[in-house]
């Protein structure tokens, strides 16, 4: 009875076993097998459901992880289809449904959706290994080394990206930034225009494009690149205010004041330092066209955001004569006629000298003028070569010098600068050994305070 009793236990052990391995080998796949077809008809709910049941009964089925993982994906929850893809990579063995090299794509994805750059970057080494002909692994991992700044590995796989897909535009593009910084103009060029031949809609490249037809003074064709680059949103700004720095290289202010008043327009961080240097450019055209109102009011904007941003802080101590005085608001905006008359009032009055003849010159406007004093009748009296400029930067050695030389080339004996501004240290030095009389902006406003700017 005993050896009965533990051949039935026996029999039921075996069986046991059998209907296990049964399960596990025909049921079981079968049941992976409806759930990816459940998957791909959109059946997410019920992938999640049927691949919890396996997973209960056998936790390292890797089909049930990925699908489950899949599931999570559809449902918008990449955090818990993350932890599911790790459990397949723990696990790694890919003998059923699961297709590593898909698996690896989302996985890859996955790492990079949330910031870990160097798991990705391992993902896509495995997926070159696995298929090393395809070259979008080869231009992911170019890209993951580049965010590393190991840009001489990054350029590596991207030539290796293009070698196996000519065509691949984002490869180019990417090729091209890395050779636009490391100062090759020329190769950089090449692979935008590949990029841009391949794919019009690449508008980094036109944008990048541009900047190198700018540097190389090719403004027209600049223009139409940064133009196009502004289909891109995020390149938007950027682009008008290279366009509006194109059109200041140009000498077409109204132009580039137009473009980067948009700039400015669209930016929604008044502290961003695009629109700080929208401003800067702006308050440049403004300047030029003696807008200076316009041109203090973009300084103030930017003082208030970074009072160290480029020379604002000087400019704004510089106008400060301006906003207060307004004989000097007067030379400084008046229109050219208007302002040749201030000028011949300055001379015949404060500065007593008699008028000879008055010309327009650029920034200002050229008096050839005597002394007025008849005391000495029959004294020559020697003219003199006046130059009144409205400048806003201080006056450097080489204005000096060109001074000089219409001196020389009209015989006239003696100089004399106005400038509303100051005169560099070179300035000086060179007209203390010359006779050139330098009047500066504190002298010059005490001119201009003696004469009557109602008369003129």
């Amino acid at each position: 009875m005993p050896l009965i009793i533990a051949l039935i236990i026996f029999l039921g052990i075996t069986l046991g076993i059998i209907t296990f391995f049964l399960v596990k080998s025909i049921i079981a796949p079968k049941q992976v097998q409806t759930l990816f077809k459940q998957l791909n008809n959109g059946k997410a709910a019920a992938v999640t459901r049927g691949a919890k049941q396996i997973l209960a009964k056998n936790p390292r089925n890797v089909d049930a992880h990925y699908l489950l993982g899949q599931a999570y994906l559809e449902q918008n929850k990449p955090e818990l289809a993350l932890m599911e893809f790790k459990a397949v990579n723990q696990i790694g063995v890919f003998e059923g449904h699961t297709k590593e090299d898909e698996f690896r794509k989302k996985i890859a994805a996955l790492y990079e959706r949330f910031n870990q750059p160097e798991e990705a970057l391992k993902e896509y080494l495995l997926l070159i290994k696995l298929q090393p002909n395809i070259a979008e692994y080869y231009l992911k991992a170019g890209e993951l080394f580049e965010a590393r700044d190991n840009s001489t590995k990054a350029s590596n796989y991207y030539r290796k990206a293009i070698s196996l897909d000519g065509r691949l535009a984002e490869a180019h593009q990417r090729l091209g930034f890395i050779l636009y910084r490391s100062k090759k103009p020329l190769e950089a060029k090449s692979e935008f225009e590949k990029a841009i031949k391949n794919d019009p809609s690449n508008y980094t490249s036109h944008f990048y494009l541009g900047k190198l037809q700018k540097d190389n003074h090719d403004y027209v064709a600049a223009l139409l690149s940064f133009e196009k680059a502004q289909r891109e949103q995020s390149l938007k700004i950027r682009s008008l205010i290279e366009r509006g720095s194109c059109y200041m290289n140009m000498n077409n202010f109204d132009k580039a004041a137009t473009e980067l008043e948009r700039a400015i327009k669209l930016s929604d961080d008044p502290g961003s330092k695009e629109t700080l240097y929208a401003r800067y450019f702006l308050s440049l055209c403004y300047e030029k066209d003696r807008r200076f109102d316009n041109a203090i009011e973009q300084w103030e904007h930017i003082y208030k955001r970074k009072p160290s941003f480029k020379d604002v802080a000087e400019k704004l101590s510089q106008y400060q004569d301006m906003r207060t005085d307004d004989h000097m608001k007067d030379f400084l905006t008046a229109s050219a006629a208007e302002f040749v008359e201030i000028c011949k009032a300055v001379t015949t009055g404060p500065m007593g000298l008699t008028i000879r003849d008055t010309s327009e010159i650029q920034n200002g406007c050229q008096i050839i003028a005597v002394d007025s004093d008849t005391r000495w009748r029959n004294a020559k009296k020697l003219p003199k070569l006046m130059w009144f400029l409205r400048v806003p930067e201080s006056l450097g050695e080489s204005t000096m010098r060109s001074l000089h030389e219409k001196m020389k080339k009209l015989n006239v004996s003696r100089g004399v600068i106005i400038i509303s501004s100051t005169f560099s240290r070179k300035a000086v030095e060179y007209a203390e050994s010359r006779p050139i009389d330098l009047v500066s902006k504190d002298e010059l406003m005490e001119h201009l305070k003696n004469i009557d700017f109602a008369a003129l």
